[in-house]
């Protein structure tokens, strides 16, 4: 077995790709790929503005001009078709697994982050529309987000809670999904159809710490560089483990409702100085998932290590975030700054991409 597939084998963690586009499914590399040990997909609106501006999807975007789509309706075009049939290629590992893995994700826009009954009606149109069982509808965890989430999940739409840096935000919404869960239940839903991840993004936070930490400069604060990322995930992982291996998940259990498994994201290394496979190595442990960009697939393949690193002394993690702290670096500035940023970024990238697709459509309309 290879890296990826040791990672689900020995240590119960799904890895997953961050990427998508056309080709990867058309050419039959995504099949590969999970022959390989994928064994699911997450999609952003970053990574369909980079795919757009490739030209892959010039013909769709005429064929939706001649229909007399605007910009917006072609990006929704693109991305439900290419998650729908991302969806299909993943079907096989879906049904292998009992519906526990095999998801491909798409996004509620970003502009809609701040607007809980809008969020939650985008993602009724989404999960509609796609018609997967193996879909996730991605709704960051905002503070109009959270309860979004709820209500989807109390509606049984599977949900992917993206955009999370603080542990005290992840608390918030694993018990949002086990309170989803509960009123799901209540109305006589089978939870056991149902199935959430929580993202949790990993290496932005050392990018933000390390630089406060840079500015600071002083041996303290330069010591402590590197290590809040890992510290944080791993917090949040035993939260995860308290909360879902406890009393609060325990009727829900029994009912055959699945945990909601931490997701690692954004676990590319920006720091040339770190491993370029730092937030996989570290990031190891049962129930799991790490969301991986192609260049760290293909890292972790060469020379990655797998072993179980998540199920550690937490003193090591908590020793670390109190070391930022006591540096002058406030992680809840941090994390805050970070949702905040994540989401500015996105709409960044869904106006990039309408501009990409308005311009193509009057390159490609006839004069």
């Amino acid at each position: 077995m290879n890296t990826l597939q040791r990672l689900h084998a020995e240590q119960d963690q799904s890895p997953w790709i961050d990427f998508i586009d056309r080709d990867l499914i058309t050419s039959g590399k995504l099949r590969q790929m999970v022959a390989d040990g994928i064994r699911g997909l997450t999609s952003n609106p970053t990574i369909f503005a980079k795919a757009v501006a490739t030209g892959q999807y010039d013909e769709l975007i005429r064929r939706e001009i001649a229909a007399g789509d605007e910009p917006m309706r072609i990006y929704e075009e693109i991305a439900v078709t290419d998650v729908s049939d991302a969806c299909d290629v993943l079907r096989s590992v879906f049904d292998a697994s009992g519906g526990a893995d095999g998801f491909a994700s798409i996004e509620v826009e970003p502009h809609l982050a701040q607007d809980a009954a809008g969020t939650l009606a985008r993602a009724r149109e989404l999960w509609h529309r796609v018609d997967r069982p193996n879909a996730f509808i991605k709704i960051p965890a905002t503070v109009a987000g959270i309860p979004a989430i709820e209500d989807a999940l109390a509606e049984g739409i599977n949900i992917n809670v993206t955009l999370m840096f603080s542990v005290e935000i992840y608390r918030q919404v694993a018990h949002a999904y086990i309170a989803g869960l509960r009123r799901y239940r209540d109305a006589g839903g089978d939870v056991s159809k149902v199935a959430s991840v929580a993202s949790f993004f990993v290496s932005r936070v050392d990018t933000k710490v390390d630089k406060y930490l840079d500015a600071i400069g002083t041996d303290a604060a330069l010591a402590a560089r590197g290590k809040a990322a890992i510290a944080n995930a791993k917090e949040a992982y035993h939260s995860f483990n308290e909360i879902f291996g406890g009393a609060d998940f325990a009727d829900l259990r029994s009912a055959g409702a699945r945990v909601q498994r931490c997701l690692w994201a954004s676990t590319s290394t920006k720091n040339p100085a770190y491993s370029d496979v730092l937030y996989v190595d570290e990031l190891i442990g049962p129930q799991t998932i790490n969301t991986l960009p192609i260049e760290t697939i293909n890292a972790f393949l060469d020379h990655g290590r797998v072993a179980l690193t998540l199920d550690g002394d937490m003193r090591t993690s908590t020793e670390a975030l109190r070391a930022v702290e006591a540096a002058g670096v406030s992680m809840e500035r941090v994390t805050s700054e970070l949702i905040d940023e994540g989401v500015a970024s996105f709409q960044k990238s869904v106006d990039d991409l309408i501009a990409t697709i308005d311009s193509k459509r009057k390159e490609l309309t006839p004069a």
